[in-house]
């Protein structure tokens, strides 16, 4: 009997040998594929966000949109400064027209210029200020571009690094449910070596091995699932990352939604671009009802000028001007006042979109409150329940191995074990990731210390 149980207990430890390095490289592959003996960078939170904030695609565009509008706001200035140019000419003509005046007045002539010149607007009726202004105005919606993506990477980041750790924690689960169908197979084959399993107890071990397989593998590729994410995020190319911390935290005192949504009406950057739009647009009505005013301009020039008429007759010297010129266009066929209906039309338009975000931002704000509230009362609940889970396991296996459980039990037991350790890890993943949406949906992620 003895010899029997000894060839039993070899036998069970190739076959677990065999399903590890055989059946399932996979897991063990992970090990060395994710560990630190490839040499990839570990990053911590703070460190994804710093990179982040450093090469993440949607902040560089926003930074590339702030150097143009101050390029706009330059070119807008522009039209209030005095233009100053040089110009010149060379000029020979032939009018044989001319002889009908006077027979003997030569028919061409030879000119040549050069001239300093200089016009500046006087008075346009409001247009150059208020495209200043409206140019001004455009530099603020720049950084309000900036603080929107800036959050939004840190967000999504933030989310996306929790991603990765909650997949890790999964995997180690469906790794460690693997092991424990493992252990039921080695148990099967010494109670059938003892004679007392059956064929079926050995044969059910095994198709449950094989059905913890997939679990093992489908965790495995949402790990660098979440990686390849984290890398798109942090643009940070082909450099192979991965993280590190913990899901763990402690449950803080859930935010007020009153509180909350004040401070997102101070703090959205998505507000404060929309209400610098309309600004933007109150000043290009502005523009558009100085379309048919009158403006004063000053134009004025200095030179030196060269006439040639005929072989005999020749003149140079310096020439100048100065003059005020006044415009007046009483009839541009309705132009203006098309212009005006656009411009007015258009800051209607951004009224309506802004009494809409407020809306949305209510709406955005109370889910993440809620969210907060939802993940901490989860993680309450399961506080206990995978110690109490991990207890009524043991009890399960000890009883069987005694006689006293049947594997139902124990499949139980199991089944309740892996269900409640994904239902923690996932809480607390959704935990961390709703202060992470409740800082972003106040509009303070990034700019003050986040819930960790």
């Amino acid at each position: 009997m003895l010899r029997r149980v000894a060839r039993a207990g070899l036998k069970s430890l190739f076959c677990i040998i065999f399903l590890l390095l055989i059946v399932f490289p996979g897991p063990l592959a992970f090990t060395v594929a994710y560990g630190e003996e490839t040499g990839t960078q570990i990053l911590t939170l703070e460190e994804a966000l710093r990179i982040a904030a450093e090469k993440n695609h949607d902040i560089q565009k926003a930074l590339e949109y702030r150097n143009m509008v101050e390029g706009i706001y330059v070119t807008e200035r522009a039209a209030a400064l005095p233009q100053i140019m040089i110009a010149g000419h060379v000029a020979n003509g032939r009018d044989e027209s001319q002889k009908a005046f006077n027979p003997t007045f030569p028919a061409w002539s030879n000119t040549r210029s050069v001239e300093i010149g200089l016009s500046q607007p006087l008075f346009t009726w409001g247009q150059i200020g208020a495209a200043i202004r409206a140019a001004k105005v455009g530099v603020a919606t720049a950084a309000d571009q900036l603080r929107i993506f800036r959050q939004a990477s840190f967000r999504d980041v933030s989310a996306s690094f929790y991603d990765i750790l909650l997949a890790k924690e999964l995997y180690t689960i469906a790794r460690q449910n693997l092991e424990q169908k493992i252990r039921h197979y080695d148990e099967a084959q010494k109670r059938y070596a003892t004679g007392v399993a059956t064929d079926y107890d050995v044969l059910s071990s095994k198709v449950e091995i094989e059905n913890a397989q997939p679990a093992v593998i489908r965790t495995e590729n949402l790990i660098r699932i979440a990686r390849e994410r984290l890398r798109f995020l942090l643009a940070v190319g082909g450099k192979e990352g991965d993280v590190k911390g913990t899901l763990d935290s402690e449950i803080a005192p859930y935010p007020d939604f009153q509180e909350a949504e004040e401070i997102a009406r101070k703090n959205r950057p998505e507000l404060s671009d929309l209400r610098h739009r309309i600004q933007v647009a109150e000043e290009l009505i502005k523009i558009a009802q100085a379309g048919d005013k009158p403006r004063l301009d000053f134009k004025g020039g200095y030179g030196w000028r060269y006439l040639e008429v005929g072989p005999d007759q020749s003149a140079s010297g310096p020439a100048w001007s100065a003059g005020l010129y006044a415009t007046y266009p009483i009839f541009n066929g309705l132009r203006t006042k098309g212009q005006v209906m656009q411009a007015k039309s258009s800051l209607a338009t951004l009224k309506i979109e802004e009494a809409k975000l407020l809306d949305g931002i209510r709406l955005e704000v109370r889910d993440a409150v809620n969210a907060v509230r939802e993940a901490g009362e989860i993680i309450k609940a399961l506080s206990g329940t995978v110690t109490r889970a991990k207890s009524l396991l043991l009890m399960a296996e000890k009883g069987y191995e005694y006689g006293v459980k049947t594997k139902l039990e124990v499949d139980d037991a199991q089944l309740n074990l892996v269900q409640a350790e994904g239902n923690l890890a996932s809480a607390k993943r959704n935990y961390l990731v709703a202060w992470v949406t409740y800082e972003w949906a106040m509009g303070t992620l990034g700019e003050r210390k986040a819930k960790q």
